[in-house]
């Protein structure tokens, strides 16, 4: 099977064998003659006329002639001028019927075109009619034809019209001989007529000059097509109504103004009669569109109608849209060119009975209000619309939907950025780390402006070097982005870069420094050591509670920590007082100097042999049991004065109330009125002291 190269050569060698077989055979055969003695006026002339038409253009040098003569023999022949019409003079031919051919000549052969055949008194050719009036109401034409100069009665003529501006006219009219009226013709619409009539011998005239009138104004029928550009949205905060010029089929005829009522919140209204002409007004009119440049802030609802001659359009109404974004939200898609735009939506899962339509807009990105703007209407059930225009490459275009109900209230849907053609965007505007760790930092980029993309940006990449690149999704509700990169090295400097990307590909590149941090160990152990040093806080309080505390408390709390009762034998108090060097200031507890020691201070008496007698007491039975009691209790706090261990800590106030209520044990020794309860926890008595 032959590939589509040997094809295209095969064809190529084909046509060149054509124009070679063509340019070395005879010629073609020219086109047939048509031949005609015109007349004007006056009369007719006696030459005949005929066409020279020689066909395709020959390869070759080909000379054409036009031939004439009965059936039986040529009468003559003339070449072909450049003008294509040849004329045989009356002196040449033969009244009656004439044979008329063409002839291509060439150094390869001749050829002949098929001969025309013809009675030379029906070929009288008479002029074209003269159009004398016109009406607009009726449209009417009238015409004079030139039958009678020629002494030949009136045949029927042909009628053809067009309105200004087309390039083809319609499929001609007959029957007619000197008046023709239009029915139906568009209002105020220029048109032009042409008009072919013969006589009752002969051929059909040339059509006439050109007619033209203008049909009559009427009243402007249907509704203007007024909508709202708000910009960009839905961040929009002003709107500029604006409406569509109405077509020629609804203005019939010129229109000379615009009647304009705003309807305001405060339920107040104003009436606005605008001229298109006036060019420093505020309403700006093009070839399609009318803009009021006036504010539309506080104005709850619009209407306008159009004006001509003869009457006014029906008003049209439309709602200012309602603030935020509706929640029934559409997907919309788009395909787009240069010249076209399709604009595609999903329908609602369940029908809305209050919707009335769908409007489409597409605003140029960044043009002023009222310009590279434009807007469809269409039904509820419709999702798929068109716009033709020239959508500039690499220019963004946002497309929007909204929906309108019967009571007239807009909403709006959803938008979306298109573009003809993308290109690649330009770098981002700012790009700087926003927060900086030993291992990590965070980066902070605002995004590239909508006008400065060249396309839609589907990603941003963010990379250190060439091989640590990462992908960051972008996202078009957000301006701008952040991103945090981890695993750094502490106390080091990095350069980071970022390129947006587009479908055309990725764009310039924007970079940034910065340092991390040293290493945060130092901070991990204030962290262990903080707790610690409150923890230590909180004890050495409570040791210096100790301290201002009186003294007794002391060896209380030599207790809690040792467990032993201290022996006074060892202490070097009782040893310096022994020997008369009595330190009262040193702190038994821990070695730090008191300024008011609370301590006895012992004194060694000699002590008579019957000190310890005590007389007896005459008591009655009810106290002997509770004297008992309390001696024996006695007998226990005195022996073993330090040699054995005590159970628990027993406070100097603790001791004050057990002294207290033990009265009785004290007054069962003489010696024990004059000791404290401390110091029969504590002191020596005097033989132990005596002993040492």
């Amino acid at each position: 099977m032959a590939t589509l190269r040997e094809r295209w050569i095969l064809s190529v060698l084909l046509v060149h064998l054509q124009t070679g077989l063509a340019a070395t055979g005879p010629p073609a055969p020219p086109s047939d003659p048509v031949c005609y003695m015109p007349c004007d006026e006056k009369g007719c002339s006696s030459n005949i006329h005929c066409t020279c038409d020689p066909g395709p253009d020959p390869q070759i040098t080909t000379n054409y002639s036009l031939h004439w003569g009965t059936t039986n023999s040529e009468q003559g022949h003339v070449t072909c001028p450049t003008s294509s019409i040849s004329v045989i003079h009356r002196q040449h031919f033969s009244r009656g019927e004439l044979h008329v051919w063409l002839e291509a000549k060439n150094k390869h052969g001749s050829a002949k075109s098929r001969e025309n055949v013809f009675n030379t008194r029906d070929i009288i050719k008479p002029p074209s009619p003269n159009i004398t009036l016109g009406h607009q109401e009726p449209l009417e034409i009238k015409w004079r034809s030139y039958c009678g100069e020629l002494l030949l009665s009136m045949g029927s003529c042909e009628i053809r019209n067009r309105a200004l501006g087309n390039l083809v006219w319609p499929e001609h009219e007959t029957g007619y001989h000197d008046s023709y009226t239009l029915e139906s013709p568009l209002p105020d619409t220029l048109y032009e007529f042409q008009v072919r009539c013969d006589c009752s011998e002969g051929l059909m005239s040339d059509w006439s000059t050109s007619h033209r009138i203008r049909s009559a104004e009427k009243a402007p029928v249907g509704k203007l097509d007024i909508w709202m550009d708000c910009g960009l949205l839905p961040a929009s905060k002003d709107c500029s109504l604006t409406w569509k010029t109405l077509p020629l089929s609804q203005a019939c005829g010129a229109i000379v103004g615009y009647e304009v009522k705003l309807l305001y919140n405060n339920s107040t209204w104003k009436l606005l009669n605008l001229s298109p002409a006036e060019t420093r007004g505020p309403l700006l009119c093009n070839e399609t569109q009318c803009r009021l440049t006036s504010s539309l802030k506080d104005v709850s609802s619009v209407s306008a109608s159009a004006l001509n001659s003869r009457g006014a359009t029906a008003p049209s109404h439309l709602a200012m849209p309602n603030p935020g974004k509706d929640g029934d939200v559409r997907t919309i898609n788009l395909k787009m060119n240069e010249e076209n735009l399709t604009v595609a939506w999903d329908l609602p899962s369940k029908p809305l009975s209050k919707l009335k339509e769908y409007v489409v807009q597409c605003k140029q990105v960044e043009s002023r209000l009222g310009q590279g703007f434009d807007w469809v209407k269409v039904t509820n059930n419709q999702t798929t619309v068109f716009f033709k225009g020239h959508f500039i490459k690499h220019t963004p275009f946002q497309v929007s939907l909204f929906k309108i109900s019967h009571n007239m209230t807009v909403r709006y849907l959803s938008s979306v950025i298109g573009y003809s053609l993308e290109g690649i965007p330009s770098s981002v505007p700012s790009f700087q780390a926003f927060s900086i760790g030993s291992t990590w930092v965070t980066l902070f980029w605002t995004a590239v402006p909508l006008s400065k993309q060249n396309g839609v940006i589907q990603y941003y990449l963010i990379g250190l070097g060439q091989e640590n690149v990462s992908n960051v999704t972008a996202h078009p509700q957000s301006p701008d982005g952040t991103y945090t990169l981890n695993l750094l090295n502490p106390g080091q400097e990095y350069e980071v870069w970022i390129r947006a990307v587009t479908k055309a590909g990725p764009g310039a590149k924007a970079t940034t420094t910065f340092k991390t941090k040293q290493s945060e160990n130092h901070d991990l152990l204030k962290l262990v050591l903080l707790p610690l040093l409150f923890i230590s806080l909180i004890c050495a309080a409570f040791v210096c509670f100790c301290l201002v505390a009186e003294n007794k408390m002391c060896p209380q709390v030599n207790l809690l920590f040792n467990g032993k009762v201290p022996d006074p034998r060892n202490s070097n108090i009782f040893r310096g007082m022994k020997h008369q060097m009595i330190d009262p200031f040193s702190s038994i507890c821990i070695p730090i100097p008191e300024p008011h020691p609370d301590i006895s201070v012992l004194e060694v008496v000699k002590i008579q042999p019957d000190a310890f007698t005590s007389k007896p007491k005459e008591t009655s039975d009810q106290e002997e049991p509770r004297e008992n009691a309390v001696t024996e209790e006695c007998g226990r706090m005195d022996g073993s004065h330090g040699r054995e261990e005590y159970s628990k800590m027993v406070d100097s106030d603790e001791e004050r109330d057990r002294e207290e209520d033990k009265e009785d044990c004290w007054s069962s020794s003489e010696e024990d009125q004059f000791t404290t309860g401390y110091e029969k926890h504590f002191m020596p008595t005097a033989l132990e002291i005596l002993d040492v």
